[in-house]
């Protein structure tokens, strides 16, 4: 209880700190490596502060390699775990347009240059799509959670959003499926208490090729990545 109480006092303080940091950085003369900081650090810090320990294993992937990321979701603790885990990828985040309204923090994430989704506005959602694209283009990893949000049923992935989909099949990169076990137990949703003891694992999948797919394959692309990680999230779950 210790840990909980003393992640929440510096939660907020921390929140602010980094924030405010990413917004005083000169967007144009930033390197990728400048810009990725705050928020790797950010993620990082709120790990230790809340003494959460993961088990990663990424040897799938190229420590050098440009992908497009999926993973599953559960809590609100998969982000700084993928902040961390991902240390070594210039990695942005495709979340819905809501967190970017957040005050400071909001602001922030644009500023970073994470990926706003507008999944009310058909039009805007695929203005976003082209900014992810041409953010890939330009060197960075977009991280996309097929399901749309997290997931409270724990024995399986929920159905796969096609959007996801569309954007990773329109950037053209290998697809880097990660698989995440143990944080709906750690924070489940609609719940503000964890338990930093729980067992979490992060498992990379082999990335695959999304050039074997055409735009009009989207649906049978998107049955096909839903297949592979849940299989890999149930031996998880088995392991």
């Amino acid at each position: 209880m210790l840990r909980v109480l003393r992640f929440f006092a510096t939660l907020v303080p921390a929140t602010l700190y980094y924030s405010v940091k990413q917004l005083l950085l000169d967007q144009e003369k930033a390197t990728p490596d400048e810009r990725d900081m705050p928020g790797k650090v950010y993620g990082r810090m709120m790990l230790r502060m809340a003494g959460i320990k993961v088990d990663v294993d990424l040897s799938a992937l190229d420590p050098k390699g440009h992908y497009v990321f999926m993973c599953n979701h559960q809590s609100l603790f998969d982000i700084p775990i993928l902040f961390d885990a991902l240390w070594n990828y210039h990695m942005r985040f495709v979340a819905k347009a809501s967190l970017f309204k957040i005050p400071v923090y909001g602001k922030a994430l644009g500023n970073a240059g994470h990926i706003s989704i507008n999944r009310e506005n058909r039009r805007a959602a695929m203005k976003s799509v082209d900014e992810a694209v041409a953010s890939a283009k330009g060197g960075i990893s977009p991280l996309i959670f097929p399901e749309g949000t997290r997931n409270p049923d724990l024995s399986k992935l929920m159905d796969f959003k096609v959007g996801g989909m569309v954007l990773a099949l329109k950037c053209g990169l290998p697809v880097a499926p990660l698989v995440m076990e143990g944080t709906g137990k750690l924070l489940p949703k609609k719940s503000i208490l964890f338990n930093p003891d729980q067992r979490i694992r992060l498992r990379a999948l082999p990335p695959v090729d999304p050039a074997a797919y055409t735009m009009k394959d989207r649906e049978k692309f998107k049955d096909d990545m839903y297949a592979l990680m849940n299989a890999a999230y149930q031996e998880l779950l088995r392991s």
